[in-house]
């Protein structure tokens, strides 16, 4: 027989509230965590269980898979067992670590706003904008999104700041982003800002920029973004297939 661990048999120890039969299932449950943790959650068959059961073996399988760090295995056992507490600590460990995407996927997960809040401010502090954008967004802070939108173009991070104007759904944020970008030379971050916000005069103002330059591709791209016909007929007749 399979040994088990202090750890799980105080983790699947009997409740009070259980019926006979729901407490001999755990006792057998218990002779058998091992295999079941190397078996893997994914391929675990707990339908015979009780609904109470069923959560006491998954928050066991969760804490041993905790305990041995496979923190993946561990959150879809929670996430199963419905427990927002243990995904919040799960969360914990991953920012422990540094691996500030996975914990902010556990937070959304346990629904832990203000762990959310607080890896969104640890993040923007340690330069993580990423992260720090997916943080907030996930808590609708829009008035420190808007801050980090500022942030990004003072600092000419355009990537990030078109992706801040895009969850704010900030048109005049996007095309502020956009004429920054062409003034220094980032036609294709201008481009991508001037879409987002469908901003098509912008869109044929670039291309006019693009035409000039000699960029034909780019400008029979941006072109097309802007739905402007003439231009791409006065390419096609001019210049041929680009």
């Amino acid at each position: 027989m399979f040994p088990q661990s202090a750890n799980a048999r105080n983790i699947l120890g009997a409740n009070p509230d259980f019926s006979s039969t729901e407490s001999k299932q755990l006792e057998q449950f218990k002779r058998i965590v091992p295999a079941l943790l190397e078996k893997g959650i994914d391929n675990i068959n707990l339908t015979m269980f009780s609904e109470d059961v069923r959560k006491q073996i998954l928050n066991g399988l969760g804490e041993e898979y905790a305990r041995k760090g496979r923190l993946n295995d561990a959150v879809k056992a929670f996430i199963l067992a419905g427990n927002k507490a243990k995904l919040s600590d799960i969360g914990n460990d991953y920012a422990s670590v540094g691996l500030h995407g996975n914990a902010i996927d556990a937070y959304r997960l346990a629904d832990d706003r203000d762990s959310l809040r607080r890896i969104g401010l640890k993040c923007l502090d340690d330069g993580r904008i990423s992260d720090a954008i997916k943080a907030f967004r996930l808590t609708n802070d829009f008035e420190k999104l808007a801050h980090v939108g500022r942030d990004c173009l003072e600092k000419g991070r355009w990537d990030f700041g078109i992706e801040v104007y895009a969850a704010l759904n900030d048109k005049n944020g996007l095309i502020e982003v956009g004429d920054k970008c062409v003034k220094e030379r980032q036609l294709g971050y201008a481009a991508k800002a001037y879409e987002l916000a469908d901003a098509k005069t912008h869109l044929s103002m670039l291309g006019d920029i693009c035409l000039r330059e000699g960029l034909l591709s780019t400008a029979t791209r941006v072109y097309r973004l802007a739905g402007n016909e003439m231009m791409l007929n006065f390419i096609h007749e001019n210049f041929g297939s680009v």
